[in-house]
Formats: structure tokens, sequence, C-alpha cells
């Protein structure tokens, strides 16, 4: 049976999606944010014939992201999100999007497959790589848009300073960084932070700068921080050679993220 979650489901709800903090990065802090019934957010539960909560869909604006840890009813989520006007995005691990997929009943436009990567570990973080990595303060967070225009890769993706910076300030966001004669060559970034998980985002360095280890130092100061306050770190990346630089502090592949656009 499937129904619209309350926050009287909290509990029942959280038991669930907490057992994979990385993997749920998104449900776990769109509810700390925003909670069970918003215009642009809702929730929907799967319940077996017991009453327990087996999968959760959630609405995040045009997106649906569903999770489950085993069976759920995949067509039941479809129909919520095919009869949704603003549906127009369908996200999150492969093997869930895969089985909901096919009982959408919109045309699809585009289809994306990201490797999907969690850390829980310190054991291959190496304090003598965190030498000489700096905290960005908001009120800096321009200079991060500046060398994020020099890196190539980043020069199709967008970038608010207003929303960038207010996500610093409110605890959802960090930017760790190297400069060299007082210019940022290189960075690391998170989002989408939580109480029990955090994204890394936005791993960069200047074309000069390139070879010297620098993504690594950034990289391995944010982790080690995150890994501090408790946090499973997760991220995307969609060049096997990029990868291999995450799996040297111990990143480990667990999946596929999955993202469609319909219609």
């Amino acid at each position: 049976m499937i129904r619209q979650l309350t926050e009287q489901d909290n509990e029942a709800c959280q038991a669930l999606i907490q057992t994979r903090p990385a993997e749920n990065l998104f449900i776990i802090g769109d509810i700390e944010a925003y909670g069970y019934d918003q215009p642009f957010q809702k929730l929907w539960g799967d319940f077996d014939e017991l009453g327990n909560l087996r999968a959760v869909l959630l609405k995040y604006e045009k997106n649906y992201l569903p999770f489950a840890l085993g069976d759920f009813d995949a067509k039941g989520f479809a129909e919520i999100m095919s009869a949704d006007p603003e549906f127009s995005m369908l996200s999150g691990l492969e093997h869930l999007t895969g089985a909901v997929e096919p009982f959408i009943t919109r045309a699809r436009i585009v289809k994306r497959k990201l490797y999907y990567a969690k850390l829980t570990s310190r054991e291959h973080l190496n304090f003598e790589k965190m030498k000489n990595v700096k905290t960005l303060k908001p009120d800096e967070i321009s200079r991060l848009k500046e060398l994020l225009e020099t890196i190539p890769e980043f020069h199709d993706k967008p970038f608010n300073l207003e929303i960038k910076k207010r996500n610093m300030e409110q605890g959802v966001a960090r930017c760790y960084y190297i400069e060299e004669d007082g210019e940022m060559v290189s960075t690391a970034s998170t989002s989408a932070e939580n109480k029990a998980s955090a994204m890394i985002v936005a791993v960069g360095t200047n074309k000069r700068a390139k070879r010297k280890g620098y993504a690594t130092r950034c990289m391995s100061k944010l982790c080690f921080d995150l890994l501090e306050e408790g946090k499973e770190l997760c991220l995307f990346y969609e060049n096997p050679e990029a990868g291999s630089i995450y799996k040297r502090i111990g990143f480990r592949d667990i999946g596929f993220w999955m993202m469609y656009h319909y219609e």
C-alpha cells in the first residue's frame, strides 16, 4: 500500500533511510530542511502487508527519487510520477530507477549514468597530503567562481554566487582550497550536507597547477574533517581516470546513479 507520508511517519522513515546515509543524502537533507509537506516537496511510503515501511519516494520540485532496501511497488511509484504534471526527472540508484522506469508513461528525453562512490573510513587519508589547505569563507565565494571558470569541465555547469554563499552560511556546503602566490589554484567542496552525510563536488585544479597533488590534498583535508564529524561521504563521477583519484583516498564504488529527463 502506498500513501503520502506526514511528520507522524518520520520515525519509520528515518529508520529506513538512515540504513544508507550516503545513498540517501538527498532524501535525508531535504527532510531535515523542509519536512514532509511543502508546495515543492512531498514524500510517499510503500508499506508491506504488516504495515512496515519498505520504500520511500521523494518529490523535490520536478524531480522524483525512490529508495528501498528490497522489493517495492515500482509500478505504484511510477503511477504517482506520471500523474504529476510537474514531473520531468527521475533520479536515484540504478537498480531502483531501473525498476520504476519501465512503468513511466512519459516520453524519455535524456538518460545519464554516473559512477556513485562513498567513503566511510579515514584509513587511506594521509596527513602529509593535507598541508597548506585553507577553508574558504562565504564572503570569498567569488574566488571559487573565478577558479572554476578556468577549468574546462566546469564551463557548462551553472554557478550561482548567492545560492552558494547562502548554503555555506547555513552549513550545508563548505569549500577547501590551495593557493599559489595568493591565487586559488585547486579546490574541493561539499553540497547537500546533513547530519549523517555529505556530497563532494567541484573538485578541480587550474591547468598550470596540475600534477602537483593539490586536488588530492584538498580532498584529503575535506574528507578527514567530515569523517571526524561522523558523516559518510559520497560523490558522482563520469571519468574513470578521475575516479582513480578518489579511490586512492578510500572511496569505493557502490553502484551507478541514474538521471532520467522526461517531456
